[in-house]
């Protein structure tokens, strides 16, 4: 009978000292009374964005936790290294690479709704977000896993086309745009075209309101690529720009089949490098 008690207490100790080194300090204040709201979920949510739209990570704490409103209701929202949001109450805390962005509506988190809301969403904003709930049972308060949430976040690609002559249009999509450069059609180097707090040029200007860079009159060596990045080399917006002029007049001269094939191929050439290009970056 002895050796039974001591077992049980054995198995109890370590089931105890297990959930201390799984979810920390407040692990051992577990009680009985929510046996079950405490395993990991072994589902993951999987969320896509583009760079400066706005980012919402699912989560409802309802399935978790049932019905009835804690008296209080305390988010936190972490991802694999650290804390990131926390909200209990009205008081709200976020770490310093989302101020400003990372935002759970206290009256929507009321009603079970603990979706993390991203505002002008980054590339380094991508990665696995973890939501817990702390609630408090008997008095002692523990947290409890809501939901895992994959982000994914990838830059805006688009294919233009123009007359010489025409302007170029770039949108910038974020306030973090911070630098813009062009690579030649027919070039291997890439060139600064634009940084931010620069002022206008003849040929390159910046609307603030409307976050977009244009390029005035366009000309033949003009065509090739464009990209914006952010301050940390991360690519906000890529632009494949192909300009016609030439080629329509060369058409409207020579209405010959030779040379509309001609012009059919190199566009066509340009879309693949372009695709192959996208499907690189999306891969690293």
């Amino acid at each position: 009978m002895n050796r039974c008690y001591k077992l049980k207490k054995i198995h109890i100790f370590n089931h105890i000292t297990f959930l201390h080194c799984l979810f920390g300090e407040t692990s051992v204040l577990l009680r009985p009374l929510l046996p079950d709201s405490f395993s990991p979920s072994p589902s993951t949510r999987y969320v896509t964005f583009k760079v400066g739209n706005k980012a919402v990570l699912p989560c409802g704490w309802k399935p978790r936790l049932g019905e009835v409103t804690p008296p209080i209701c305390h988010i936190q929202w972490k991802t694999p290294a650290k804390t990131v949001f926390e909200l209990r109450g009205g008081r709200k805390w976020q770490a310093q690479e989302l101020e400003g962005q990372a935002n759970v509506p206290a009256e929507t988190l009321e009603s079970g709704d603990c979706s993390l809301i991203i505002s002008d969403v980054q590339i380094s904003d991508a990665g696995r977000y973890e939501s817990f709930m702390v609630v408090d049972a008997a008095g002692r308060k523990s947290r409890v896993f809501i939901q895992s949430v994959q982000l994914s976040v990838f830059d805006h690609k688009s294919l233009q086309s123009h007359a010489l002559g025409d302007d170029l249009v770039l949108d910038l999509y974020t306030p973090r745009a911070f630098m813009a450069i062009f690579q030649g059609r027919n070039s291997s180097d890439w060139s600064v075209l634009w940084t931010q707090g620069d002022n206008d040029s003849r040929r390159v200007q910046k609307d603030g309101l409307r976050e977009q860079l244009t390029v005035k009159k366009l000309k033949p060596e003009d065509e090739g690529t464009y990209r914006v990045m952010d301050e940390h080399g991360l690519a906000i917006s890529t632009v494949l720009l192909s300009v016609e002029g030439e080629t329509a007049e060369l058409m409207s001269a020579n209405h010959t089949a030779g040379k509309t094939t001609l012009v059919t191929r190199r566009l066509n050439k340009m879309l693949i490098l372009f695709v192959l290009s996208s499907v690189v970056e999306s891969c690293q």
